[in-house]
């Protein structure tokens, strides 16, 4: 798993981090049961404060993608085999509706907003 991150960006951080993390998750390079790097020597391969990855850590748990067991680590807990349950699609719903606002009042259509998604869907796979 490969992680790059960019310290000229907008986003921070540690969300580059966790993104890049579930992206390890989708594209199967990280399975359930697999251990992330502890926080003190992931900091030091990424050149980054260990308050960054400790936030993209806790953030992860908290969306219940890893699970952080004394003395074993993060571990990975998602399986993207699992069924989505209806009101975690609520939430995904919830947090993409002020992008999907922002975009309508700035003149995006169904069909430019559907797009975008679709090419970011791909992009995510491609990046193997």
């Amino acid at each position: 798993m490969l992680i790059i991150v960019d310290t000229e960006s907008d986003i921070p951080l540690y969300r580059q981090l966790s993104t890049q993390i579930m992206e390890a998750i989708v594209r199967g390079q990280l399975s359930p049961g697999d251990t992330l790097p502890s926080v003190r020597a992931f900091a030091g391969d990424l050149g980054v404060n260990m308050h960054t990855v400790n936030k993209s850590y806790h953030e992860l748990e908290e969306k219940g993608i890893i699970e952080i067991v004394p003395k074993k680590g993060a571990v990975i807990i998602a399986d993207i085999k699992s069924q989505v349950s209806s009101d975690h699609i609520d939430n995904i719903g919830k947090q993409f509706r002020p992008l999907i606002v922002e975009a309508l009042v700035n003149g995006m259509n169904k069909e430019e907003i559907y797009d975008v998604i679709t090419n970011v869907i791909s992009k995510i796979y491609e990046e193997d």
